[in-house]
């Protein structure tokens, strides 16, 4: 992957600021596809006589109207600042550490392309050592984007993200911080291995073919793979970790699984998948792009 390769120039500071502030980016630009999609994946099936109406979500672009209607169009940005957090503390080491670890796992006097076996793992290890360190960020982000609008007289749960960090400890404990850890690792490892990985072997693919140049349309169409094939393996965890984060329900990964896939089908696992792919699609152009930007700057 370019600019991703050990032979890269810049150390892993520098490499940790580039990916974090093209992480931030990204997210400030796509968050709205986000929210959509975690209102897209709390709204559960409709069950004959369980006194559920009709969903209140319908479609990427139908979701987001509705929020934008019902709620003011900066409900759109809820979760912005756990999400910024996140991307600052998960961007920066899955992608700074990714060399590192891939060039640990071959051993330092490799010489040659590395093998995707490699790349696969080194991405699934610094995927899941990221999101550990993360997941408080993550939970917040999601609970305040999973607050639609209440009844009058009915107060929000959380007025901010700090007031969201300290009612979780205060009412459900410091451990609480950590909920849905499980699916949200194996979620995060699976996502940052398809990206890494399908985002070399795309551009590498792209410019075997004659007249391609490593430029802006490249990584336009690395990015989108990379987008395209994340989701339609992550898409399964994604939904069990937003629900887990989002409704405290569900005893644990396992039972939130067993009670999707009962009540509302496999294709539950699937919901939400094209304002998933959208965001994650787009979120992947616009970092990949800012990434390989920002990392020019450092080597002038």
């Amino acid at each position: 992957m370019a600019d991703l390769s050990p032979r890269s120039e810049i150390s892993f500071l520098q490499t940790f600021l580039c990916s974090a502030f093209a992480a931030c980016f990204a997210e400030f630009c796509t968050i709205p596809l986000d929210t959509a999609k975690v209102r897209l994946q709390l709204q559960k099936k409709a069950v004959p006589g369980d006194g559920a109406g009709t969903p209140n979500y319908r479609g990427l672009l139908g979701t987001m109207a509705t929020i934008a209607r019902e709620e003011g169009l900066a409900a759109l940005w809820n979760g912005i600042i756990p999400g910024l957090q996140r991307q600052c503390i998960y961007g920066g080491l899955r992608i700074g550490l990714y060399d590192p670890v891939k060039i640990f796992l071959v051993g330092s006097a490799f010489i040659g392309d590395f093998p995707i076996f490699h790349k696969i793992l080194a991405a699934l290890l610094t995927g899941a050592l990221a999101i550990i360190v993360a997941n408080p960020t993550d939970l917040v982000k999601v609970r305040l984007q999973a607050e639609g609008k209440l009844p009058a007289g009915v107060p929000k749960r959380y007025t901010g993200s700090l007031d969201a960090y300290s009612t979780i400890v205060r009412q459900e404990g410091l451990g609480a911080l950590w909920t849905g850890l499980g699916p949200n690792v194996a979620r995060n490892a699976i996502i940052n291995a398809a990206e890494l990985a399908s985002y070399d072997q795309v551009k590498e693919t792209i410019l075997k073919i004659p007249g391609s140049t490593d430029n802006i349309l490249t990584h336009l169409l690395a990015g989108l793979g990379a987008g395209f094939f994340a989701v339609s393996i992550g898409s399964p965890v994604d939904v069990v970790k937003s629900r887990m984060m989002g409704d405290s329900t569900y005893k644990n990964t396992f039972d939130c699984f067993v009670k999707t896939l009962k009540y509302e089908g496999f294709l539950a696992f699937y919901k939400g998948f094209l304002p998933n792919f959208s965001r994650l699609g787009s979120w992947n152009v616009v970092m990949f792009l800012v990434l390989e930007q920002a990392k020019n700057v450092f080597r002038v």
